[in-house]
């Protein structure tokens, strides 16, 4: 199933900060039991090529895996042959969304002006991640999308008391924190979603 498709079935990015190897297939697992289709997995987590490595085998055929935090073209094609499938940046970086389209990934750079969205529209971005979503809310959004066609995600500070706001303006929202971080039990990142889950649905 393509990422398009999955963001409608659940429009909820997985932000996994912090996760490391051996905790990668039971948090992918309780994800997907609680709808989750589409794991982030930072690059500034520890040893994060190799979760993405174990998640995208361990979820193949049911989520889709990819990174954040990538900052140059090298780091696209590592994620590449890690096993991802899309690459979302804090940043507008033109060569890194170029990167990311010619090896058939999904792109969602990050960005904040008019000016930045335009230029990550011009070098193929498929999605647009509004960073930090948190501080600037649903009418900057609007207001952004007066002149933006591309679908907007909504990340930075997204949490289960304010996601049905920004599903009313966004494609979707990336969620970090409020789903998992460091340290999180299963029970807790179970709860968490389910959480996001019927927020979403209101």
């Amino acid at each position: 199933m393509r990422f398009e498709e999955y963001l409608k079935e659940y429009p909820v990015i997985a932000i996994l900060r912090g996760i490391v190897p051996d905790e990668v297939a039971e948090v992918c697992d309780v994800l997907y039991e609680n709808g989750v289709r589409l794991l982030e997995i930072p690059l500034n987590s520890k040893d994060a090529v190799k979760s993405i490595e174990i998640a995208s085998k361990h979820t193949e055929g049911r989520q889709l895996v990819g990174a954040g935090t990538v900052l140059t073209p090298q780091e696209v094609r590592i994620v590449a042959a890690a096993g991802g499938r899309f690459i979302i940046s804090p940043n507008t970086d033109p060569a890194v969304i170029r990167e990311t389209v010619a090896l058939n990934m999904i792109s969602i750079p990050g960005f904040l002006t008019p000016t930045e969205a335009f230029t990550a529209v011009a070098a193929g971005a498929d999605y647009l991640k509004l960073f930090p979503a948190g501080n600037f809310g649903v009418e900057y959004i609007k207001a952004i999308k007066a002149v933006i066609q591309k679908p907007i995600l909504a990340v930075g500070g997204v949490d289960a008391l304010n996601i049905s706001e920004f599903m009313e303006v966004c494609a979707g929202a990336g969620v970090g924190g409020a789903i998992y971080k460091p340290g999180t039990s299963i029970a807790d990142i179970a709860r968490n979603t389910a959480a996001i889950c019927s927020a979403v649905k209101q």
